[in-house]
């Protein structure tokens, strides 16, 4: 941030008091007055191009997910509450983080759409855990009213005048299971603001890699993937890619040298690239449970005539 009253990085951008020419020399112009940002070369465009993706990436990757628990109805037994709760508190950690530590506008564009997305899925997630709930519990009520007259009418064989009736057993009843660089420049102090936002922006990334061991471990206890979007996945490692390569490549502000820049972004570096070798993990685990239960039908051998008319 450069405090000398002229141009000032604020968490939505620039804080300009001139004009463009003279803030922003060589520049792209829809770049500084739509996204606050000063972009003069192609290794900053890049930055901007690749952030852009990784906000799209984010917007559509939850769409394939709301699509498959409206289809299959299973979301409360298909995710993990503890992965949705750890990913809402590093998105809402990230979002604050990005406020303090004054990362880069996109980047906190970015966060403020995670928490958004991450809301509506826990919606969804509470509505077909209620629902789900409200099923089995009528599933049994009517098991214990069929029992209730079953009772009934087995006490009515006793009565004089009344054959016997036969045994009848009730099936039994299963609820649903849960499923680099070197170089001289020192690094930039942080202002206490940015050492808040840094150690906020810590937490987040802690949470990030923790959010996915909950989810890691259901597919793993119900040897299943079944009710979650592999496009959500793969459209978060997509976004994870984008964003770090973004923030990567985006030169450091002046009299800020890589290496200090570098420091600076780093919490979130990790959220984004450090999540990338677990998302992998779980893209495996979508291949081995998908080929660990095909479609097999044990009981074509008998059911087909010896002869064939």
């Amino acid at each position: 941030m450069l405090t000398d009253g002229v141009l000032t990085r604020g968490a939505f951008g620039w804080t300009t008091q001139g004009n463009f020419t003279s803030l922003c020399p060589n520049g792209s112009k829809w770049v500084w007055e739509g996204l606050g940002e000063c972009a003069q070369d192609a290794r900053d465009m890049a930055s901007i191009y690749l952030g852009l993706l990784s906000i799209l990436c984010f917007m559509v990757s939850s769409l394939p997910q709301y699509y498959s628990s409206c289809k299959t109805g299973n979301m409360d037994s298909a995710l993990s509450i503890w992965f949705l709760l750890l990913w809402l508190g590093g998105d809402t950690c990230n979002l604050v983080g990005s406020f303090l530590a004054d990362q880069l506008p996109l980047q906190t564009y970015t966060a403020v759409y995670y928490v958004v997305a991450d809301l509506l899925m826990l919606a969804m997630y509470s509505y077909y855990k209620t629902r789900n709930r409200i099923a089995e519990r009528r599933r049994v009520l009517n098991v214990v009213g069929v029992v209730c007259v079953l009772g009934f009418t087995t006490s009515l064989a006793h009565l004089p005048g009344l054959g016997s009736q036969p045994d009848v057993i009730p099936s039994g009843f299963r609820g649903r299971t849960l499923l680099s660089t070197t170089d001289a420049t020192p690094i930039r102090a942080f202002t206490p603001k940015e050492i808040i936002g840094f150690s906020i922006g810590s937490v987040s990334s802690v949470l990030y890699l923790c959010s996915r061991l909950p989810q890691m471990y259901t597919n793993f206890k119900r040897k299943s993937t079944e009710g979650v979007s592999y496009f959500l996945f793969a459209l978060v490692i997509l976004g994870n890619t984008t964003y770090g390569l973004s923030v990567l490549l985006k030169n450091p502000d002046d009299g800020q040298g890589e290496k200090s820049y570098l420091i600076h972004h780093l919490p979130w570096l990790i959220g984004s690239l450090g999540t990338l070798s677990l998302d992998v993990i779980i893209s495996i685990q979508f291949v081995i449970y998908r080929k660990a239960s095909p479609a097999v039908d044990g009981g074509h051998d008998e059911t087909t005539p010896l002869i064939r008319s």
